[in-house]
C-alpha cells in the first residue's frame, strides 16, 4: 500500500518537476517521512531522483550546456560523498530552516522580477555552488530548487537548465548512493521504494517534455519562481517546531549572557 501512495505521488511529483526545472523531491520527502521515517529520506530520494533524472536526461541530452557540468561536477562529487558521510554519522539539525529561508529569499529578493538576470553567474560559480548544494543534498536527501536561480542567472532556456540539471544531479545521486550503500543506509527495502519512485516518474517525464514546449521561457521562470517559494515555504512548515525551538534556545542563551555580563 505504501509503495503505491508514493508511485501516484511521484507520477505526479515528476510532471512538476520536469516543468518547473525539478523540486519534485520535495514533494515526495514529506511523504517518505510519514511512511518510512527520516532516516529513509535520503537513500529513498537519491535512488528514484537518480532514475527519473536519468530518463530527463535522454529526452533532453541535445540541450546540455557540458561547459557547466565540467564545472559543477568536481565540486559536487566531492560535496556528495562528504555530506552521505555525515548523514551516516551524525545528524545535524537546522539546516532544513536554513534552506528554506533561502529558497523563499532568493526569489523576494528580485522581487519575481522579469529581467532576464537578477545577478551575474560566472561558469566557475558552479563549482562552489556544486559543492555545497551537494554536501547538504547529502545530509538531508535534497536541497530542491535552491540552485535554480544559478541556472538562470547563467544565461540557460527551460531545456538546457533541465538538461543540464538533471546530468549534474545524476552523477552527485549516484556518488551519494554508493557512500549509503557502503555505510548501510541504502537497505534493499528502501531501495525498492526509490525504484517504484523512478519508474512512476517516467511517464511524467516524457508527458512534461511535450507540455514545455508550449510554454515559454518567461513562463517558464515564473513556474520556477513559484516552485521556489512554495518549496520554501513547506519547508519551514515541516520544521516548525524546531524553528521555534531554536528561536526559543537562542533567547535564554542571551538572557544567561545578559544576566552574566549585567
Amino acid at each position: 500500500m505504501n509503495i503505491i501512495c508514493l508511485t501516484l505521488v511521484s507520477f505526479t511529483a515528476g510532471l512538476i518537476g520536469t516543468l518547473a526545472g525539478g523540486g519534485s523531491n520535495l514533494v515526495l520527502m514529506p511523504l517518505i517521512d510519514s511512511l518510512l521515517g527520516a532516516q529513509a529520506v535520503p537513500p529513498v530520494v537519491t535512488t528514484g531522483i537518480m532514475l527519473s533524472n536519468s530518463q530527463r536526461i535522454l529526452l533532453f541530452r541535445q540541450s546540455i550546456n557540458w561547459q557547466v557540468v565540467q564545472w559543477y561536477l568536481p565540486g559536487a562529487g566531492a560535496g556528495a560523498f562528504l555530506g552521505a558521510y555525515v548523514f551516516t554519522c551524525a545528524k545535524i539539525e537546522g539546516l532544513q530552516i536554513l534552506i528554506g529561508f533561502f529558497l523563499v529569499a532568493t526569489v523576494f529578493s528580485s522581487g519575481f522580477s522579469k529581467q532576464e538576470k537578477s545577478f551575474t553567474v560566472r561558469t566557475w560559480y558552479f563549482l562552489i555552488a556544486g559543492f555545497l548544494g551537494s554536501f547538504i543534498s547529502g545530509i538531508i536527501g535534497s536541497t530542491g530548487p535552491a540552485l535554480n536561480t544559478f541556472y538562470l542567472n547563467y544565461g540557460l532556456n527551460k531545456e538546457q537548465m533541465i538538461a543540464t540539471k538533471a546530468a549534474n544531479v545524476l552523477v552527485v545521486n549516484f556518488a551519494k548512493m554508493l557512500i549509503y550503500a557502503i555505510c548501510g543506509s541504502l537497505t534493499r527495502h528502501y531501495m525498492l521504494y526509490g525504484l517504484a519512485i523512478g519508474i512512476a516518474a517516467a511517464p511524467a517525464n516524457w508527458i512534461g517534455q511535450f507540455v514545455l514546449i508550449k510554454i515559454n521561457d518567461e513562463w517558464f521562470k515564473y513556474l520556477i519562481n513559484c516552485l521556489t517559494v512554495f518549496s520554501g515555504m513547506v519547508i519551514l512548515w515541516e520544521q516548525r517546531n524546531s524553528f521555534f525551538g531554536l528561536v526559543n534556545y537562542l533567547f535564554i542563551q542571551i538572557y544567561l549572557l545578559a544576566n552574566f555580563l549585567f
